[in-house]
Order: C-alpha cells, then structure tokens, then sequence
C-alpha cells in the first residue's frame, strides 16, 4: 500500500476547499488521524465535532481523525451518520468547528474531509487548508504541547437539524406527491427525519433510501442527466408534483418537474432569490459565474443585489459574509443561506422549492417559467490531458471576434450578446467542465457544440 503521509500524496490530495483522494492509497486512517491533529493546531479548538457519511471507510476514519484531535487535546463530539449539511449545522448549533467525512459524488472508490470553523465558517486553501496540508507533510507534533487529551462524546442532532431547516421553510398550503432519489446516500438518512415532520402535507416516494456506499444503483451525483433517468421515471409513473435528487452526502439538491423534465440549477436559484428577496427587500443575493445570466437580471429587476462569484464553497461563503448576502446559488446545485451559517443546503433548497409549489395552484413548470429565460447546456465534463493548455487554445480560437468579452475570474468565461460561456478545470477531478447557453435553443447548442469540439480536437 502506498504511503499516504508522503508529502507528494498530501499535495496531491489538498484541493481548493477540501481532501479529496482514492481509499486507502491516497488515504487512510493514519492520514486522517494526523489531519485530525493538525486541524486542531490551525483551527485552535478546544471542541470539534466529527461527522461522517456512508462509505466503508467513512466511520474508521472519522474515529482516527477524532483520534488526532483529542491528541491535539480537543475535547470531540461524534454525531455519526450525517449529511454535509447536518454536520454545518451542528457546528453552528453547537458553535465549534467541524470535519465532515464524505468524497461528496464522487465513485466509490472515494473518500474526503470537508473542514470548518465554528459555525460553519469555511477552510479553504487560503484560509487555512494550506497550513494543514502543511503541518500533515512536516509530520508535525502538536505545538505546544497539549496539557490534556481530549475526551469524546456522542451527541444525536438529526432531530433538531430537521427542525431548524422546517423553521426557516414551513411548507404550507396544498398536498404535494414528492419523489425522492437518495441515490443511496445521506438522504436516505436526513429526507425520513423531514419529511415526517409535514405529515399529511407531503405524500413521500422514496427511492435508493438504503446507505450504500458502493452505490449499487447509479453513481449520486444529479449533475449527470443519466443518474435523474430513474427519477424522472418515477415521477411519470407515481404521476407527482415534483421529484427531488442529491448527491451522496446531501448538500447539493436538483429537482425533475411534474413532466419529467430536469431542472435547472439556475432556475432553483432564481425561485429561491425571489423568496429570500421577498423576505428581505433589497438584500443581496450571490451568484457564481456559470449561474444562468438570468439570474442577476432577476435579482436586479426585484430590487436586489446580485453578485457574481469564482465557482466554490468557501468562496461563497466568504462573499456571503463580506457582503452580508441573504442567500447565494451555484449552477451545480449548491445553495447557501445566510439563515444557516452562510453554509449550503440540499434540503433546505428542497423546501423552498417545496414551500413555493405548496402554495401555488400551478404545477412545477408553470411556477418556473418566470425564472427560465434561456437554455442552458448543463455541466459537459470532458477528460483531457492538459487543462491548461485546452483554455489556452479556446481563449485564443475566440479572442478578438467581434461582440466577444473575455474574462478569467474562474477558469475562462466568454460572453456575447446572444450566448455566454465557461470553462473551468475541476479541483478535484481531471476535468474540464463547460457550462453553455444561449438566447434560444438553437443559439445554445451551436456555441456548446462549437466549444466541445474544441476542448476534445485531438492534440
């Protein structure tokens, strides 16, 4: 087995905002104990709570990182089996920092840490990530020396995570038939807790509810059309209102309207901005940059204030805190409210959309045509061997074409009047993921199709 605490392993492994690598080569029980650690140096904690999803590997780890901890002399609160967001909140509920054991949507082969500070403020590579990743390689001893192990306890927040997400989006008014696709991941943990508490309200169909790591019935991550086509099915077949999807630990949520139709990330974006702005005439609302361009002519045209971000967690949640936003949405289904620690998510996303339907007497594509205004591509991920230099032969294919804007603030986004692009290199995989649209449909599958041939041109 490869060693995990070389230092080329943990360069490798320390991506942008979290620990992201292949079990056990890239990482392990005794990584994770010495991240645990080392988190406690950088983040100088005297608690820490510790959660963890469903993979094989996920408990032992989460236990080694605790083991760190406590060595480190923080006192740890283990609340088991949890969704991203349930570990956010209990570190805003409890006010201490947190580590979230899960590898998101990534195969099964995967396994990741997602840290943070007390209540939920983010760690990223700029903001803390690097000194860790650096203490991790320095197999650094804890400085000074703790006067004390820490202790650990167990503590059950899955009940009053359920009744806080409730509190900030009651769901009211007609009875909705949801469709529910856990995809075998932490859903399958936190949808029970929620939706039993609507009651009558909600008529649950759930699917792939069962905690399986391996994912034996498609890979949790909705971004992919391929992994919502059980969905949608459903929805058909069960006649719902609406069908619901999340990734494997529960933060991002994508949702299948009443005609088996996907949609957008963007448009949950704007459904959502519109009720927060509701809410908080005037408030400002964060936007990444592959987010629809109709998103900030919505917020603009309600009153708000749109502002437009690099792609990322902790970035957005830094620009939250800066700017004081009510809420922020990224395209690929990561929702963030200022309400719940400026953090993200799913199945508080859920609920607003839920809310809204509740208390429509139209059905789900009707309610969102005022928030659709152009097609998009979705996210086209494409395997290529060298990122950068692909960017390079698409900025220089479109520089200088009249009409045409260029920017670089994450990856690079060309803009045109009647189309808009972006192209990003994954942080955590080897991928260069396009985001397209354009003023109608045919506009938006020309400039995607034109731009796909580019990225995969041989070399």
């Amino acid at each position: 087995m490869a060693d995990t605490l070389d230092p080329a392993n943990i360069a490798a492994i320390f991506k942008a905002y979290d620990v992201r690598g292949t079990v056990p080569d890239q990482l392990d029980d005794d990584l994770a104990r010495a991240t645990g650690r080392a988190y406690v140096q950088v983040v100088g904690a005297e608690t820490v709570v510790v959660g963890h999803d469903m993979r094989p590997s996920s408990p032992g780890m989460a236990q080694a990182f605790a083991e760190g901890a406590m060595a480190a002399g923080a006192d740890v609160v283990m609340i088991g089996l949890a969704s991203t967001d349930q570990l956010y909140f209990a570190s805003g509920h409890l006010g201490v920092p947190g580590a979230m054991f899960t590898a998101s949507h990534n195969p099964a082969q995967y396994n990741g840490i997602k840290m943070c500070r007390a209540f939920a403020q983010p760690i990223g590579m700029e903001t803390g990530l690097a000194e860790i990743r650096d203490l991790v390689a320095a197999g650094a001893p804890a400085e000074p020396t703790p006067t004390r192990t820490g202790t650990c306890s167990e503590q059950d927040v899955l009940a009053a995570y359920a009744d806080h997400l409730l509190s900030l989006a009651p769901v009211e008014g007609r009875r909705l038939k949801v469709v529910v696709d856990a995809g075998n991941g932490m859903a399958g943990h936190t949808a029970p807790a929620v939706f039993e508490r609507l009651g009558d309200r909600v008529e649950l169909v759930p699917m792939y509810f069962e905690l399986d790591g391996t994912f034996p019935n498609h890979e949790a991550n909705p971004i992919e059309p391929e992994n919502l086509r059980d969905l949608q099915a459903k929805v058909l077949e069960t006649g719902a209102d609406v069908g619901l999807a999340f990734d494997g630990d529960a933060d991002r949520c994508f949702l299948v309207d009443e005609t088996g139709r996907n949609v957008s990330p963007s448009t949950l974006t704007a459904l959502i901005a519109a009720r927060e702005l509701a809410k908080e005439p005037g408030a400002t609302i964060i936007h990444n940059l592959i987010t629809s361009r109709a998103v900030p002519e919505l917020v603009t045209e309600l009153g708000g204030t749109p502002v437009r971000t690099r792609v990322g967690h902790s970035y957005i949640k830094a620009t939250m805190a800066e700017t004081d936003a009510i809420f922020g949405g990224e395209h690929s289904g990561h929702f963030y409210f200022r309400d719940f620690w400026r953090a993200d998510s799913g199945m508080l996303a859920a609920l607003h959309a839920l809310a809204a339907l509740a208390g429509a007497d139209v059905p789900l594509s009707a309610l969102l045509a005022e928030y659709e205004r152009y097609p998009v591509s979705g996210e086209i991920n494409s395997t290529v061997a060298d990122q950068q230099a692909v960017v390079a032969r698409i900025e220089t294919a479109y520089a200088g074409r009249d009409g045409v804007s260029i920017d670089r603030l994450d990856g690079l986004t060309v803009s045109h009047a009647d189309w808009t692009f972006n192209v990003r290199p994954s942080n955590t995989e080897p991928l260069l993921r396009l985001n397209a649209e354009g003023r109608d449909e045919a506009t938006m599958a020309a400039i995607r199709d034109e731009v796909l041939a580019t990225i995969r041109q041989e070399s």
